[in-house]
């Protein structure tokens, strides 16, 4: 009789009672599971794998600690109003059917609007709504489906990371028996005879196995793990040949050792497994390397503004900010730590953190997050904490601002490792036949040889390494790129557009002249603080210019995008802005661009600012020209038209009066046409065309402006070497091309001396990592000398 197995978890059931649908379960706790997800629609679970289910555990009185709420507030990354978010780690994660079903938990309980898994790290990330559900309650729902989450308040304090030496250990066994095994094989290798050596002849060979056991048992278990995991998905992976390789030489060995045959191949097979670790441990410490000079003080350079006990203001890194500093937060910042509402109109959005772009009020004494965006003026908040700098990562590479970039290289990476493994079995198959009818002698060594010297390794380290140290070189230059896929979008762009307020020009360098009626001190108080609460290239330069005053709380703020602002404090209304907003009966065309000034609806003057351009913006645009279409898309008017036709080359568009919508409008016309576009703009009124554009660069000088729309950071002063920037990430598509030629090549060349048997399989695991290395070492000395372009 056939052994009947549950549905859900794929254990072996003992009786046919537990059923449904001519389904069979081993528990009641499994057909729970499988109810569950009837009721809810979720049975599409069970399509992307059979039996990925687990058995759920009975966990009463087990989380009951989840009802003290200063526990609960260690474990949560976010909470605020009725939204809060938790990161749990789940042990039982393995294969898609977890992530489909983890991620359709909004479907299992309507509280929970998303929930988004780190596959890697076996992560859930679940945001719930609090007011209708708890943290205990969503813990018993995972477990009661077969995804128990596993809480330690020590996995969640900062700092307390954990060192995986695994890696370290099985390559010091490997080591250490490798060898020993050599050792123990020198009288084999030059056939020494002896009274004793004959006589301990079998005691070597018998050594030699025991050697060989831990090698092939714990240091290679990655390796045999990785392929089974492959095979069980239907995925022939990189590992499979190298599984099967050591399996062949490990079986053969014992064979021959067992019935006194030979010496075996214990020395290839101890030498294979050292070597292939070595070339990991390699790859893994470059690798480490390049991910640390990619910190997060290389990745933003975000300021913010501390004030100082006696109302001084000065800008600092946001990494300096420690415990009890007192911070200004303009109109459109990020919250950059923890803190408590001094003063100020706070409006919060939170959808940096949540997704969601609801708005929340706080009032004095409230606490802050970090992560939310203030939206109604300038606020003061007291730091509860310094700069988490993982936290603000998380921001950048949070989903919700994902976009569809498509990677060509990993998808011809992936490609080419799944067929190759597909190719070198056949070969290695067809190879063995062949020599065991002419040479049987040399069929096991040639079967072998080319399971191990054809493995795509290099292949697969080419992009990552390549683009990894392209990421590392580009943040030294202050040009900060949020991914590998990024550069490859980069390198196929074909139009750039430019903002030109604050992108173009230098906010540091404007003439600023004011025209029209005095201001009296009480309006002049009003419009500093009216400033002080915004962003804008044009508000930040016009603050700095204006006299100190008394700092004050505005009664209301709003501030038009792309128009200007209106504030209001006892009584005394201002509008600062374009003419439009604030009422100018004035409609003569203006040379220049000019910020407008009218108090209680009464037009009292201007302020004219007479733009200063960044070093080398000339020179930029006609290097830029010979190769791509440029654009200039401004909000201002066009006065400054004549002298961008001066500064720029011919037949670059120029569009004014162009409101952020419009701009995002502009560039998803052209990408319909087939247009690849780069935006780049101060990150602000920006955000949106940023967003939609193919690539959206971020210009930043010494305040915050950090948006997680964009996909990289520029630094203002070297906007000037933009065009080189992108000539090196064009270079960087060509390195991994050549990297890849160079893979084929060497398995080529691999190949031929192990089908006609003129390679061992020892020199073969010894080649095999060297191939590797060589790779890495090829793309990070070639993407350093194309980095010299940059000057």
């Amino acid at each position: 009789m056939k052994d009947i197995t549950c549905f859900h978890c794929g254990n072996e059931c003992d009786s046919k009672n537990i059923a449904i649908k001519e389904k069979f379960f081993c528990c009641n706790g499994c057909k729970t599971v499988f109810e569950i997800f009837s009721e809810n629609d979720l049975t599409c679970y069970y399509d992307f794998q059979n039996n990925p289910g687990a058995i759920p555990e009975e966990i009463a009185g087990k989380y009951d600690f989840l009802e003290n709420k200063a526990i609960v507030a260690k474990l949560l990354e976010f909470s605020d109003s009725n939204i809060q978010i938790v990161n749990l780690y789940i042990p039982h994660i393995h294969c898609s059917s977890c992530i489909w079903v983890l991620e359709n938990l909004h479907k299992l309980q309507e509280n929970i609007s998303s929930s988004q898994v780190n596959f890697p790290k076996k992560t859930v990330r679940i945001t719930f709504n609090a007011e209708k559900t708890t943290l205990k309650e969503i813990v018993f729902l995972l477990s009661s489906i077969g995804y128990e989450p596993y809480i330690s308040l020590e996995d969640y304090e900062v700092g307390k990371k954990k060192v995986d030496r695994s890696l370290i250990y099985k390559l010091g066994i490997a080591g250490f028996a490798f060898g020993n095994v050599m050792f123990l094989s020198f009288p084999e290798y030059f056939e020494v005879s002896g009274f004793w050596l004959d006589q301990y002849k079998n005691v070597f060979r018998w050594l030699m196995f025991f050697f060989s056991l831990p090698v092939v048992f714990y240091s290679a278990q990655d390796y045999f793990i990785s392929a089974y995991k492959g095979l069980k998905a239907k995925i022939l992976n990189i590992d499979v040949p190298i599984a099967l390789g050591v399996s062949v030489l490990f079986i053969r060995s014992s064979v021959e050792i067992i019935f006194d045959l030979g010496t075996g191949f214990f020395d290839s097979l101890t030498g294979l497994v050292f070597f292939l670790l070595l070339g990991k441990f390699f790859q893994q410490k470059t690798y480490n390397f390049l991910s640390f000079e990619r910190d997060y003080k290389s990745y933003f350079p975000i300021a913010v503004t501390r004030v100082s006990s006696d109302k001084k203001e000065e800008n600092i890194q946001i990494y300096d900010v420690k415990k009890g500093d007192r911070l200004l937060i303009r109109n459109q910042e990020l919250i950059p730590v923890d803190g408590i509402l001094i003063n100020g109109n706070a409006q919060i959005d939170y959808s940096f953190v949540t997704g969601e772009s609801k708005t929340i009020r706080k009032q004095s004494g409230d606490k802050l997050f970090a992560g939310g965006k203030q939206v109604a003026g300038a606020i003061e908040l007291e730091a509860l904490t310094s700069v988490e700098q993982s936290y603000l990562t998380q921001l950048w590479s949070n989903d919700v601002f994902k976009k569809e970039h498509k990677s060509n290289f990993k998808t011809l990476t992936n490609s080419i490792s799944k067929n190759f493994t597909v190719t070198v079995l056949s070969i290695a198959i067809i190879s063995l036949v062949f020599w065991l009818f002419f040479d049987a002698s040399k069929a096991l060594n040639v079967f072998t040889a080319i399971l191990i010297i054809a493995c795509p390794c290099a292949i697969a380290l080419a992009a990552p390494f390549a683009f990894g140290n392209l990421l590392r070189i580009l943040g030294k230059q202050k040009f900060y790129v949020k991914n590998t896929d990024v550069l490859e979008q980069l390198a196929a762009i074909d139009t750039l557009v430019f903002d030109k307020t604050g992108t173009l020009t230098s906010n540091k360098k404007n003439t600023i002249k004011y025209e029209g009626d005095s201001l009296s001190e009480p309006e002049e108080i009003l419009l500093k603080n009216t400033l002080r609460g915004s962003n804008h290239p044009l508000s930040r330069a016009l603050y700095n210019l204006l006299d100190k005053n008394d700092i004050i709380s505005l009664d209301s703020y709003e501030e038009y995008v792309g128009k200007g602002i209106e504030a209001s404090y006892q009584n005394k209304n201002i509008k600062v802005g374009s003419a439009k907003l604030v009422n100018n009966a004035i409609e003569e065309k203006e040379l220049n661009t000019a910020v407008h000034i009218s108090t209680d609806n009464t037009y009292k003057g201007k302020f004219t600012f007479y733009n200063s351009y960044r070093k080398g913006v000339s020179k930029l645009f006609n290097k830029l020209k010979q190769h791509y279409n440029l654009v200039i898309l401004s909000g201002d008017n066009d006065s400054e038209k004549e002298n961008l036709e001066k500064l720029l080359p011919a037949k670059t568009k120029l569009i004014f009066n162009q409101k952020p919508e419009d701009k995002l409008e502009y560039i998803k016309y052209h990408q319909t046409e087939g247009a690849k576009v780069v935006m780049v703009g101060d990150g602000l009124n920006d955000a949106g065309a940023l967003a939609q554009s193919n690539v959206g660069i971020a210009i930043a000088e010494n305040v915050n402006v950090f948006s997680p729309a964009c996909d990289a950071i520029l630094d203002a002063s070297k906007l000037h070497l933009l065009e080189k920037y992108i000539s090196i990430a064009k270079s960087g598509i060509s390195i991994v091309k050549w990297s890849f030629a160079l893979s084929f090549i060497y398995n080529s060349i691999g190949l031929y001396f192990a089908i006609t048997g003129q390679l061992k399989p020892v020199i073969a695991a010894i080649l095999m990592p060297l191939s590797s290395i060589s790779i890495v070492v090829f793309t990070t000395i070639a993407t350093n000398l194309i980095s010299r372009k940059i000057k």
